[in-house]
């Protein structure tokens, strides 16, 4: 099945094809998101160069990893609130308020029946985290109770998120704006007097558990004030199996993501050390901020996404798409050769000299990067067209040849063979997404194809001139290092424009940041 080019569906459409409202609600959320992650981002700055001196290298190491090994308890716990945010989206142009209070009380009766589950999980993991992260035996009641408070954060977070789930699936994220920015604040006052009052590991975790409380307890109040249907109802038992089904997919999706994505702390700092950790942690820093921000604009564009999958639109859906995989491709590749170039001088003015792990390691990082942003974009996207399971498999057999790699790799290379090993693992659903996520569209696919071959060529370069010049540059002051971004960011971005985007990619790019500008356009 094929569609006429974006631009040419623009013009020949009527106006009630693509409402305005939906463009304009994704860029209010945008803003939330960035808003959010430019306090995250701030906080992080100033916060971890406080822990890192007031626990140590070592310990500072072991908190990053205690943080990896509870994220594992999240997916155990069901995630009902994102197959309610799912299912909340899906539903928009049924307004059957009814059926949305059923979703929200069949969302709170999961949590409720994956809750004993997630708290066992939660207590083996507390009990063995002292042997996985290498401490001594003395401190293995400090590591015990840091741990358990960061599981208390991570099970209650599961039914706070509730009330924010109903939020981003009524597309209405951008109503807590303020709020979350505030909140990372308060996170972060609370962490940092927690280290300068001696608290340790312990404090810091427990700060973590009041941050979640707070977190959602502010989420009720909002969505009480923004939807007007907010709240529970005794759902049916065919909303009970769909909701349970969805989020047992989603769980098993989440556990395989958590193997992808959080084994990599776990495995050095098992089979290395704690402070390679640290390092390790430091220089991915700003791949991993770039993600992240990626993540959450990709995000704001899915529940208008995955209203038009609702509704059978899959040739329109696939255009947004395409038009989605061109923007994510500019970010990756703007971002990744900033970070090339400036990363080194980056972690030695944040934290000091020999925490920057080397050219190899930065590479293999930004390329991983590159492959979770466009991992990521189709995730959510078989997500938003409610078919999880599509994969589930596929990111199972990631997972394996992943973890594999990793332990082999991590044993023969150090710190480079973890990351090649991580990009070895997550190739398998970079090549394999694609395929899924159209066939959640119907197989509906765009006129004209864009040949990946241009934009692969034009990154490869990019990244190799970007990786040689930033091994050799390291400057002395945070001015210069200011200015030097900036100025490499808009040349990035020019030159990746002009070169690696075919001339209809570019026009699609252009009319979007338009549409985005007057508050018109389609769902993305």
């Amino acid at each position: 099945m094929t569609v006429p080019t974006l631009l040419g569906a623009r013009r020949g459409a009527p106006e009630t094809a693509h409402p305005p409202t939906l463009t304009q609600k994704a860029s209010l959320t945008v803003v939330a998101y960035g808003l959010e992650y430019g306090a995250k981002i701030v906080v992080g700055l100033v916060l971890t160069p406080i822990l890192v001196s007031r626990l140590g290298q070592a310990f500072y190491g072991v908190f990053e990893m205690l943080g990896r090994l509870t994220s594992y308890v999240a997916p155990v716990s069901g995630r009902p609130p994102e197959a309610l945010r799912l299912v909340v989206a899906s539903r928009q142009a049924a307004r059957d308020t009814d059926a949305q209070r059923r979703a929200v009380g069949g969302a709170l009766a999961v949590w409720l029946l994956f809750l004993p589950l997630a708290a066992a999980a939660g207590a083996v993991v507390t009990w063995l985290a002292p042997t996985l992260a290498g401490v001594a035996p003395a401190l293995a009641g400090t590591v015990r109770l840091a741990c358990a408070a960061l599981v208390g954060a991570v099970l209650l977070g599961g039914l706070l998120a509730v009330p924010e789930s109903v939020l981003f699936g009524v597309n209405l994220g951008y109503k807590r704006m303020e709020l979350q920015a505030g909140l990372s604040v308060v996170g972060g006052v609370l962490t940092a007097a927690a280290a300068y009052a001696g608290l340790g590991l312990a404090g810091v975790g427990a700060a973590q558990l009041v941050v979640a409380a707070l977190t959602g307890l502010c989420y009720w109040g909002i969505a009480r004030s923004y939807v007007a249907w907010f709240g529970a109802a005794r759902p049916t038992r065919a909303d009970l199996r769909a909701l349970f089904a969805m989020s047992g997919w989603l769980s098993l999706g989440d556990v395989i993501a958590k193997l992808l994505l959080a084994s990599d702390l776990v495995i050095l700092g098992f089979m290395l050390s704690p402070s390679v950790v640290t390092t390790y942690v430091l220089t991915s820093y700003a791949a991993r901020t770039a993600v992240n921000l990626h993540s959450a604009a990709v995000t704001a564009a899915m529940p208008g996404l995955g209203g038009l999958i609702g509704r059978g639109q899959f040739a329109w859906a696939a255009l947004v798409r395409r038009e989605i995989f061109s923007l994510t491709w500019l970010f990756v590749t703007a971002a990744g050769v900033t970070i090339l170039v400036w990363n080194h001088s980056f972690v030695t003015l944040w934290i000091g000299g020999g925490q920057w792990a080397g050219t190899v390691v930065d590479l293999l990082i930004v390329i991983t990067a590159v492959q979770t942003a466009f991992i990521r974009t189709d995730s959510n996207i078989i997500d938003a067209a409610l078919h999880p399971w599509r994969r589930v498999r596929v990111g199972a057999a990631a997972a394996v040849v992943s973890l594999a790699a990793m332990v082999a790799l991590t044993r023969w290379l150090g710190l480079p063979g973890l990351c090649l090993g991580i990009v070895t693992g997550r190739a398998v659903q970079t090549l394999a997404y694609p395929g899924l996520a159209r066939a959640c569209l119907g197989g509906a696919t765009p006129e004209t194809n864009w040949p990946a071959a241009r934009p692969l060529v034009a990154t490869a370069l990019l990244f190799a001139g970007a990786a040689a010049l930033g091994s050799r540059l390291v400057v002395s002051g945070w001015l210069v290092w200011i200015g030097g971004v900036t100025v490499s960011v808009a040349l990035a971005v020019a030159l990746a424009f002009a070169v690696g985007l075919p001339s209809d990619a570019r026009r699609g790019v252009i009319a979007r940041a338009r549409a985005v500008i007057v508050g018109r356009g389609a769902a993305a």
